[in-house]
Formats: structure tokens, C-alpha cells, sequence
């Protein structure tokens, strides 16, 4: 009963023992060398704190980056919004006062790459600054990008071509990147983290062997390859994910007989696990993700602010962000030790678990002619699709526990003016005439939201009244649950200290005037109540059972229709609940 199953579908024991690692491989290897399952630092765990900034106007950009660059962060990602405005006049604004060679630069644009890499060569040479120094990347995906938009401005092969040449006039700087591949899209798209290693690794080699096969070296491929891993929840496992990952790619780079078969790896706190409502309670999750992510030993992290998913981050929560980081490394000395993971009994397994899966799983891919074809032949998203609807699942019976939305909600809290509904509430829409069928972002939280957003807009807060009855644990713990299901919606829960005969909670019920009455006793004693109470409150009220009694057929053949329980799907019942009260989705 101890032993658990992961999302990946491995057994995980509530314990390890020494033996249980005699025979993992690669146990016994230092960090630095390989299979790098241990990490490519040997003497610290140094991380570089990334913080992202939206280029609409150069000189803010710049100015926000010099004020940040002096708040703790030593890695910038420019985000240029309108390719067209990718010129050197704008490029020699955005780089004022910024010295390359003591940080790591990051640039991101939809187009103009090439553009943008002559560009910063030559602001590199009037700032006389060594090209060998320089670290950073100019952030391009095409696999990436076909994937999550469902096409390409340009066919595939010419963008495989465009990048080829934009790899090889890059090799002047050793240290900067051209594919930053952004396998991060697997987990906000709910696959699991096997899923993600897998799906990664395999884009990863579509890039060696689509590069390679351009006449570019394997070794200039893989110095021009970074990937981008989200981190969750899952706090040991993924710092599991990141040693598998390493390992993994150190074996593929192996097939290419690469001088070096190291991983370059940046974390970002994934958004699958963010909400909305109680939203404070994001900052705990980044947290928890980015110290996973550090101690798995990313070489650079992002935290997004704990409002990413629903509006603009302000300056409040940027800092937060940026000193969550900052903390970790000048408080708790996160920086201090190289893969503190080691010899960890459990956390050695898990990743064995995880690379052993991943691997198979990337097996598979390569058997179906490699992530391109897998793309193109819809099996990549059909996985993906499975893997969320069954994330959804757990959600939605809240196996999964989203703590303030699915469990433990604030059912007096209301949605921020701040909130962008549409940004929570819109389906993102896709163009015509797809190459491909492109992923669809995942929230564990999404159903609820939506639901209670509703509530929120409808005017009155609906009630409930929680019927206690008969046996006094039963009937307090139904309750517990109860006041909890329906906060789920924000409904207004009022609750009772119950009563000796129906008669009395008929009356209590009547007269708190509440949409829906909650009946809360024992499985033995709701046929004795229940008809009763129904009868009664036929027309005033909508009456629910707590719990899944023996007797549910001979009750609903007595007029009670409705249940909730442990395995009701929350959402649906909710919305159920709302249509039944005039509450307009």
C-alpha cells in the first residue's frame, strides 16, 4: 500500500536502501565527465539567472535591462516583437552601456536571425569585445515553432536550410547558440516527464542528423544546440529528469562521434500548474520548481512571475521572480555544490526509471522515421492529447491536488480586476491550411476557472446549505467535503452543527433560502432522511447527497438524482450545478 505510481507509469518504493543502486550504471561517475549524468560543473553548482524582456521600444528595453542587470540577473532574453524593426540603429540602442562579455545575451525573434547575428557581430567589434568571450543565443526552433503553430512562414526544408546557414556563420562565436530547442512546449502541453525527455531528445537529434546532413559538422551541430526543459511539480523527479536528460544526449551525441557531448540545458518554471484564483499561491510552485531545477543542475533558469498565465507581470512580481532565484544562491548556497543529488538512494532510481522510459519511448520515435515524420503523421500530438485528457482527469477528481483551486479554495475570493479574462478564458485560434496538427496549451486549472468566473459575473453568489444529520462523524467529514466541493465554484457555503430529526434541518435549510441543500450523514442513514428532505424541499431547493451509499439505485427510484463523491468529476458536476441555478458558462 505504501508503493505509488508516477505519471509515468513507474512504481515508486517509500524507500531506498544502498543495494537498491548496486546495479544502476554510471553510479560511480565524477561530475564533469561522462555521461554527465552528474552535471558538466565539477568545482560548483553556478546557475546563471535568466529574466526575459518584451522588445516593443529599444531604449525602454534597454533601460529596463540595465536596472535589472544590477538587481542580481547575469542572463538577458530579448524578446523582439516586430521583426521589421531589426536594424543596427535599434540593436546599438538596445546594447548601450551593456557589456556582452560579462553576461549572457539571448535574442528572440520571429524571423530576421541572420539579420540580427550580422548585426551583433558588428556592435561586438566597434565595442572591441572577444568574440570567444561572447555567451548566448540567438534563439531559433523551427521544429518548434511548426509545432506550436501548425506551420511555417516558410516550408520546413527551407527553414531546415536557413537555419543550416545561420548555424555556420555562427561558428565564429564558439560560445552562442542558434537553436535554442524549447521542449518546455511538451510540458505545458501535459505530456508527462518521460514524454518530455523524449520528445526533446528527438527533436534534438532532428536537429544533428537535419544539420548534419546540410554539411554541417556534428561537432559545430551539437555546440549550437541548447535545450529548454519546463520544470514542475514533481519536485525529486524532476530533478531526476535533468541528470536522465544529460545522460540520454550524451549516448545520442555519442552515435555522431562528437568531441564533446555535453548538454547545455535552461530551465523555466512550466505553467500547466498555474491558477488564477489564490494566486499567491504560483510563488510557492516557482519555488519549489526553480530549487529542482537548480538542483538538477541547470545551467541557466528562468522563473516566470507567478501572474504570467493571467496578466502583464508588474514590477512586484518580477522582482519576486528574480529574488526567488537570488535567494537560493546568496541565502541557501545552492551554488556551492555540484550535484548535490549524488548517492541519493531514491533520487538515483527515479532517474534511471526515467531515463530507461524516455529512451524507449525515443526508440520508438526514431523506429517511425524521427520527430519530423512522427510530427507529420499526428503521432506526437495524439500522445500529448492522451497524456493531458488524462492529467484532466486527475484534476477534475482531484487526484491531482491544485492547492486553492481544486482543494482548499477561498470561496469568498473574486477574480482580480487585474485579471485578463481573455487571456484565461480564449481558445487560442490557429490560421488555415496547417502543415501539421499544432499542440494545445494545457492548465490543470482552466475547468475551474471557468467556472468560477461565472459565478463571479452572475450577480448573486449562489448558496449552499450543508444538511448535517445522524451519525457525527460521518456527517462532519461529508460536510468538510462538501464545503469543499462546491468552493470549488465559489458558491457561498453555509454550514450547520446538525440536527436530531430531518424536521429541524428541513426548517434550517428553508430558511437560509440556499439554492442547493447538501444532505450529510451516513450511508445507513440516508434512506431514513433523505426522501424525507427531498420531499420537502421539492421546488426550493436542489438536494444532493454527500457520498456514494450502497443504496443510491432505491434513492434515486425516491426522487435524489444527484451525488457527489470521491470520484465525481468536479467540473462537470459544477457545471451541472450552475446550468441547474440559471449560472451562465
Amino acid at each position: 500500500k505504501l508503493v505509488w505510481k508516477t505519471n509515468e507509469g513507474f512504481d515508486v518504493n517509500p524507500f531506498y536502501r544502498a543495494e537498491d543502486t548496486e546495479n544502476l550504471p554510471y553510479i560511480d561517475t565524477l561530475p564533469g565527465r561522462f555521461p554527465y549524468i552528474r552535471g558538466t560543473r565539477t568545482k560548483n553548482n553556478e546557475w546563471l539567472v535568466r529574466q526575459d524582456i518584451e522588445v516593443n521600444k529599444y531604449s525602454d528595453a534597454n533601460k529596463k535591462a540595465l536596472t535589472i542587470l544590477n538587481r542580481g540577473v547575469d542572463s538577458l532574453g530579448f524578446i523582439i516583437t516586430d521583426p521589421e524593426s531589426v536594424n543596427i540603429v535599434n540593436f546599438r540602442m538596445l546594447l548601450e552601456r551593456i557589456h556582452p562579455e560579462a553576461i549572457e545575451l539571448n535574442i528572440f525573434c520571429n524571423g530576421k536571425a541572420k539579420e540580427i547575428l550580422d548585426i551583433f557581430c558588428t556592435l561586438l567589434e566597434e565595442k572591441r569585445v572577444s568574440l570567444l568571450k561572447i555567451k548566448g543565443a540567438i534563439e531559433a526552433d523551427p521544429i518548434g515553432r511548426l509545432m506550436t503553430n501548425g506551420k511555417l512562414c516558410i516550408p520546413v526544408e527551407a527553414g531546415l536550410d536557413y537555419l543550416a546557414s545561420l548555424t555556420e556563420s555562427s561558428a565564429i562565436l564558439p560560445q552562442f547558440r542558434t537553436v535554442h530547442l524549447n521542449a518546455a512546449s511538451f510540458s505545458n502541453a501535459g505530456t508527462d516527464l518521460a514524454e518530455e525527455l523524449a520528445f526533446g531528445l528527438s527533436m534534438g537529434n532532428e536537429y544533428m542528423s537535419q544539420l548534419t546532413s546540410r554539411n554541417i559538422s556534428a561537432d559545430l551541430a551539437a555546440s549550437k544546440i541548447r535545450f529548454s526543459f519546463g520544470t514542475g511539480s514533481g519536485y525529486f523527479t524532476e530533478i531526476a529528469k535533468l541528470r536522465a536528460a544529460r545522460l540520454l544526449w550524451s549516448v545520442i551525441l555519442s552515435g555522431y562521434k562528437t568531441a564533446d557531448s555535453r548538454m547545455e540545458i535552461h530551465s523555466v518554471t512550466t505553467r500547466s500548474n498555474k491558477c488564477v484564483y489564490d494566486p499567491y499561491v504560483n510563488m510557492l510552485r516557482t519555488q519549489t520548481e526553480a530549487m529542482s531545477a537548480i538542483l538538477g543542475g541547470a545551467d541557466s533558469l528562468t522563473v516566470e512571475p507567478f501572474d504570467k498565465v493571467f496578466r502583464n507581470p508588474d514590477d512586484f512580481s518580477e522582482r519576486i521572480a528574480r529574488n526567488q532565484q537570488l535567494i537560493l544562491k546568496e541565502e541557501s548556497y545552492f551554488d556551492k555544490v555540484a550535484d548535490p543529488a549524488a548517492g541519493s538512494y531514491y533520487i538515483e532510481n527515479i532517474t534511471s526509471l526515467l531515463a530507461d522510459k524516455a529512451w524507449k519511448l525515443f526508440l520508438e520515435i526514431e523506429g517511425k522515421g524521427g520527430f519530423l515524420e512522427a510530427l507529420k503523421s499526428g503521432d506526437i500530438q495524439k500522445r500529448i492529447k492522451e497524456s493531458a485528457e488524462q492529467r484532466r482527469k486527475e484534476y477534475a477528481i482531484r487526484k491531482s491536488v491544485l492547492l486553492g483551486t481544486n482543494q482548499y479554495p477561498d470561496n469568498h475570493e473574486s477574480i482580480s480586476a487585474t485579471v485578463n479574462q481573455e487571456t484565461v478564458l480564449g481558445k487560442r485560434t490557429f490560421e488555415e491550411d496547417l502543415s501539421v496538427d499544432p499542440l494545445i496549451p494545457f492548465r490543470g486549472s482552466e475547468e475551474y476557472e471557468r467556472i468560477r468566473i461565472a459565478v463571479d459575473k452572475c450577480g448573486k453568489r449562489p448558496s449552499v446549505f450543508l444538511l448535517q444529520l445522524g451519525n457525527p462523524v460521518m456527517r462532519k467529514a461529508r460536510a468538510q467535503f462538501s464545503a469543499g466541493f462546491f468552493g470549488c465554484a465559489g458558491y457561498q457555503v453555509i454550514d450547520s452543527q446538525g440536527y436530531k430529526n430531518a424536521g429541524e434541518g428541513i426548517e434550517a435549510a428553508l430558511d437560509s433560502k440556499a439554492g442547493i441543500v447538501v444532505i450529510c450523514s451516513s450511508d445507513e442513514e440516508y434512506l431514513q432522511y433523505a426522501p424525507e428532505i427531498s420531499e420537502a424541499l421539492k421546488g426550493k431547493a436542489i438536494v444532493v447527497i454527500a457520498g456514494n451509499p450502497s443504496s443510491v439505485e432505491e434513492l434515486k427510484s425516491k426522487g435524489l438524482e444527484l451525488f457527489i463523491h470521491l470520484r465525481s468529476d468536479v467540473p462537470e458536476m459544477l457545471r451541472n450545478f450552475n446550468r441547474l441555478l440559471g449560472v451562465k458558462m
